[in-house]
């Protein structure tokens, strides 16, 4: 399916959050052509009228002036330096960051004001940035996250269609470590009868801990309408032995249950503690040269 690339300027950078654990976020894209099945992205399509459901992804919106705006917000007199998330409402690192440069240009920005922020992607591309993230995590908070919610092959190329393999972002993070920046694996979503099996889980947290991720975390599945429509399409297509399950769990709900979610969350957690993930941000290892950090090997 091909991806219409629109550049378009932007009025504001930086958006105001509420009811999440930051206040601010970024994105120097919007639409993402990763067009995961789950992403909840969907459902805010949908609210504004746009596609969510298998044309998502295939229009891209490049805020072709993000990071001189970024750094005009972060100039001013009142803002106050709030920590700010990267991605949370598309990949940074997606296919036209390589062209475009955007996310880099903003990391530099942001680096420069020494303003903490976190960053959360699929995209092995930000081996080519470890550079200003490591100069960034000398000034401010720095956090990267990857997100990588099973290793299963088949499960990857079904519900992450536009995604780089899990396997080459496990080595991307191994490097990001290597350089000294704190990174990551957010193990989400996890989709109930797919996904969430003890040995699945077992086998992430198990690759994280040998590429070096200094925590692990995990979510299960969110729907809401937009990503419940096209996620439950693609589910008939490819698990419809699943549906009466998925409509059990979701009915009338966009999370599942906390007796049903809780128990697979604190799965991750028991076996990140038995692996021996724990959060390492109080030492940052001394980093490599950055000339060593800058090539990723070819996907498995």
């Amino acid at each position: 399916m091909r991806t219409e690339y629109r550049e378009e300027p932007c009025k504001s950078a930086l958006n105001r959050v509420q009811g999440m654990p930051f206040n601010w976020s970024l994105n120097p894209y919007m639409g993402c052509a990763h067009r995961c099945t789950f992403c909840y992205v969907r459902a805010f399509e949908l609210r504004a009228d746009r596609p969510a459901d298998a044309r998502y992804g295939t229009s891209i919106r490049v805020k072709v002036n993000v990071a001189e705006v970024l750094r005009r917000e972060l100039a001013r007199p009142s803002w106050r330096g709030g920590g700010v998330a990267i991605g949370a409402a598309t990949d940074p690192y997606q296919p036209a960051e390589g062209h475009y440069r955007l996310t880099r240009q903003c990391l530099e920005a942001l680096r420069d004001a020494a303003n903490p922020f976190a960053l959360i992607t699929r995209g092995p591309l930000i081996v080519r940035d470890i550079d200003v993230l490591a100069a960034a995590a000398d000034r401010a908070d720095v956090s990267v996250t990857f997100s990588v919610p099973t290793l299963d092959r088949d499960v990857w190329r079904r519900t992450e269609p536009g995604t780089p393999p899990p396997q080459q972002r496990l080595r991307a993070l191994k490097r990001l470590v290597g350089a000294g920046i704190k990174t990551s694996v957010g193990m989400a979503p996890i989709l109930p009868g797919i996904s969430d099996r003890p040995e699945q889980l077992a086998e992430v947290v198990r690759a994280a801990r040998e590429a070096g991720a200094c925590g692990v975390w995990a979510n299960v599945l969110y729907l809401k309408p937009g990503t419940r429509e096209h996620f439950l399409e693609c589910l008939a297509r490819d698990w419809p032995e699943l549906l009466p399950e998925y409509e059990r769990l979701y009915r009338g709900r966009a999370y599942m249950a906390k007796s049903d979610a809780e128990p697979v969350r604190e799965r991750v957690r028991e076996l990140a503690r038995a692996a021996g993930v724990r959060d390492r941000r109080g030492s940052r290892a001394r980093r490599p040269a950055v000339a060593e950090q800058l090539s990723l090997l070819p996907a498995a």
